[in-house]
C-alpha cells in the first residue's frame, strides 16, 4: 500500500535517481521532473502529494517555482533541498510557503521526517491560532541576547555572520543557539524558522 505521492523536481539526475529509488523502496508513489517548467505542465493532472524541489536549478529555480504555484493558488506541501551556502534562500522559500528545508547532504531520517510532516498537512492541518500561543509562551523564556541571536539565525545567517553582526564570538553564538533550540523546543534550524514565522518574526533578510 502506498504511503503517499512524492514529486521530485531537480535538474541533477543523480539526486533525482537516488531519491526516487529510496522513496520507492519505502512504498511511496513517486514522479520525477527535470525542471520547474516540466512540473508546472504536469501539475493540473497530479493528485495531492509532497513536492521536493531543489533550490538551485537553471531557468527556473525552486523559489521561482514556489512563486508560480502560489500565483496559481496550488497548495502542494513543499520541502526544499539546499546545498551549503543557500540557507538564506531556503528561509525565503519557507516564508513563501515551503513547509520545510533540508540541507545537503541529508540523511534518510531527515528527508523522511520532512516528507511525513508534509503529507500530514492534508489529514491534520495545523491549528495556527493555538500554535501561536504556544510559540509566544516559549519566546518569553528567551533572554534579550538569545532573541537577537535567534532573529539572525532565522534570517539565514551562519553562526559566524551572526557573531560578526552582533559583536560576539562564534563560540558565544553557538552557546546561545543551543539554548535557543532547547527553550523553543526546536530540533532543527528549519523547525526554528517555522516557529519564528508562526510568531510573526520577520527579520530583514540579507
Amino acid at each position: 500500500m502506498s504511503k503517499g505521492n512524492i514529486f521530485i523536481v531537480d535538474d541533477d539526475f543523480a539526486m533525482r535517481d537516488s531519491l526516487e529509488l529510496l522513496l520507492v523502496a519505502h512504498d511511496y508513489e513517486t514522479r520525477v521532473f527535470r525542471s520547474g517548467t516540466e512540473f508546472l505542465q504536469a501539475v493540473p493532472f497530479l493528485p495531492f502529494g509532497c513536492l521536493i524541489v531543489d533550490l538551485q536549478m537553471p531557468e527556473m529555480d525552486g523559489l521561482q517555482l514556489l512563486d508560480r504555484l502560489n500565483g496559481r493558488k496550488l497548495k502542494f506541501p513543499v520541502v526544499v533541498i539546499t546545498g551549503f551556502g543557500n540557507i538564506t534562500v531556503a528561509v525565503r522559500a519557507m516564508r513563501a510557503g515551503a513547509l520545510d528545508f533540508v540541507e545537503k547532504p541529508f540523511s534518510n531520517e531527515q528527508i523522511f521526517a520532512s516528507i511525513g510532516l508534509a503529507l500530514a498537512t492534508e489529514a491534520a492541518p495545523i491549528d495556527a491560532g493555538v500554535k501561536r500561543e504556544v510559540v509566544a509562551q516559549r519566546l518569553t523564556k528567551l533572554s534579550r541576547r538569545e532573541h537577537e541571536v535567534m532573529t539572525r539565525l532565522v534570517a539565514g545567517n551562519s553562526n559566524k555572520v551572526a557573531a560578526l553582526t552582533l559583536g560576539l564570538s562564534p563560540r558565544t553564538v553557538e552557546i546561545h543557539r543551543a539554548r535557543i533550540m532547547e527553550k523553543m523546543q526546536a530540533r532543527s534550524l528549519s523547525e526554528l524558522v517555522r516557529l519564528a514565522i508562526t510568531a510573526g518574526i520577520n527579520p530583514e533578510l540579507s
